[in-house]
């Protein structure tokens, strides 16, 4: 094509020097130069200007990508921020995320993390912040010069207020994740000082003995204190991009999550009590438990808030009877909420059966869900439970002390006993062939005594009969004595 077309600029250069030679006769000489000369030009300008046009073909190319990816980078971009309408896989967007983000704040309260612990004194605990500070893009760090030029510097802040009380957690890797979470309870602590750079806590109360041990041993080497105690919940704990559905009321829990961050430290019952946290209910589950989804069938209205308001302050949040106190959560126009016929609702199984015996409603299903623990509540019932089985541990053991004496005291006596019982053995042993000897001798004495007996009865017998003998004799005698006085 190049040389096509250098042939037809050829032709056309040989064809004007023709016409030129031929309009010579007629035309001035000014004529000539000056159509020559532009010829040239044009000639000579060919060239550029091709590469200009193929320069600017190549770069409106260019051009129409960069326009197309701007255009998608626009449409990611709103994707971004405001999440997608028709792509229920591209998640939420940054302004919904920055607004629950900027709930879970306002709830939990301020959160330092990444702090390393410099010391294990318990009456002084010193951690560093190890996290970097932020660093201004371009475009706003030329406002912040103008500011620092129009204005004094300001003192540099504390890391943390002082005298503010906090809650200290060490922090853990978690598996197949690439950042630390709070593992481990550590206390509660007031902030004594505080730097920029660094912080020193003190408990408020006795810690407990592991507690103890993870900070002066330096085990718990990373940081995170915590305005206010984290918030217990449903949906944290609730595998990414799943969805509600018949069977899950939140949605599939995430259990290779629970595995990770709980590992071998709690029972299989509160395991099971996360796992099933949403799932259909069972006939043993306890009734604080037990919620059911009902859906009306005919039109309702239900009183929600209380007769009284309460400010924030007082802590009193709902009444007896679960109506709202707190003016931040009452309703703005009404107490009352409306249902319409086909609305679904979930309720605590006793509050649905109420409805049901109305006639208002009817039963969908029924749901396990999990009783969240307020943990203020939690930590401090814990903490009187370990100093009420402390005291118990102490009761008994004295009363092991006490019973360990009094098995030593018996063990001795037993010895001493002992001692006594072998003796009397030896002594019975010695007795009882002391009682044969006695047995034969007193046989044989009771022998002879018979024999002594029976010879007495013999001779008593034999002198019986000699007196008898002699009796007669005397007679006899006196007989013939009397005879012979009586003879004349």
């Amino acid at each position: 094509m190049q040389y096509a077309i250098l042939g037809l600029l050829i032709v056309v250069v040989i064809g004007f020097f023709v016409l030129v030679w031929k309009a010579a006769p007629t035309w001035r000489w000014y004529h000539l130069v000056t159509v020559s000369i532009t010829m040239l030009l044009a000639v000579l300008f060919i060239f550029p200007t091709a590469g200009a046009l193929k320069s600017r073909a190549a770069w409106h190319q260019i051009k129409e990508k960069l326009e197309v990816r701007a255009e998608k980078a626009k449409e990611e971009y709103q994707t971004l921020k405001f999440g997608s309408l028709t792509d229920p896989e591209a998640g939420k967007g940054v302004v919904a995320l920055n607004h629950e983000l900027s709930v879970i704040s306002v709830e939990a309260g301020r959160v330092w993390r990444s702090l390393e612990l410099k010391n294990g004194d318990l009456k002084g605990i010193v951690l560093a912040n190890t996290q970097p500070a932020a660093i201004l893009p371009d475009d706003a760090a030329a406002p912040a010069a103008d500011a620092a030029d129009a204005a004094a510097p300001a003192a540099p802040e504390a890391l943390v207020p002082e005298g503010l009380i906090v809650y200290g957690f060490a922090e853990r890797p978690v598996p197949n994740m690439n950042w630390q979470l709070p593992r481990f309870y550590l206390g509660e602590f007031r902030v004594i000082s505080s730097t920029p750079d660094q912080v020193t806590l003190q408990p408020t109360g006795k810690l407990e003995k592991m507690q103890q041990d993870a900070i002066t041993s330096m085990q718990a080497g990373q940081w995170s204190i915590y305005e206010m105690l984290p918030l217990d919940g449903h949906e944290i704990f609730i595998a990414e991009g799943s969805t509600p559905d018949e069977n899950h009321l939140f949605g599939r829990v995430n259990d290779q999550l629970l595995a990770d961050l709980f590992e071998s430290g709690v029972s299989q019952e509160t395991l099971n009590s996360y796992l099933r946290d949403g799932s259909q209910a069972t006939p043993d589950d306890p009734p604080l438990s037990r919620w059911t989804r009902v859906e009306f069938i005919k039109k309702h209205k239900i009183q929600v808030d209380g007769q009284r308001t309460t400010a924030a302050t007082d802590g009193d949040f709902f009444d007896g009877t679960g109506r709202a106190l707190d003016s931040r959560l009452q309703r703005s126009e009404e107490d009352e909420v409306s249902f319409n016929v086909g609305d679904q609702l979930v309720l605590k199984e006793e509050a649905a059966n109420e409805l049901i015996d109305l006639g208002v409603v009817k039963l969908i299903n029924q749901y396990y869900i999990r009783p969240l623990n307020d943990y203020r509540f939690v930590l401090r019932r814990i903490r009187l439970r370990l100093t009420a089985l402390e005291s118990q541990i102490q009761e008994a053991d004295y009363q092991k002390s006490v019973l360990q004496e009094a098995i030593r005291a018996t063990e001795a006596m037993l010895t001493s006993t002992q001692a006594d019982k072998l003796k009397l053995e030896q002594d019975f042993e010695q007795t009882e062939k002391e009682k044969i000897a006695i047995q034969a001798y007193h046989d044989e004495i009771a022998g002879r005594v018979e024999q002594t007996r029976q010879e007495l009865v013999r001779l008593y017998n034999q002198n019986q009969q000699l007196e008898q003998q002699l009796e007669t004799i005397h007679k006899t005698i006196k007989g013939r004595m009397d005879a012979l006085t009586m003879a004349p």
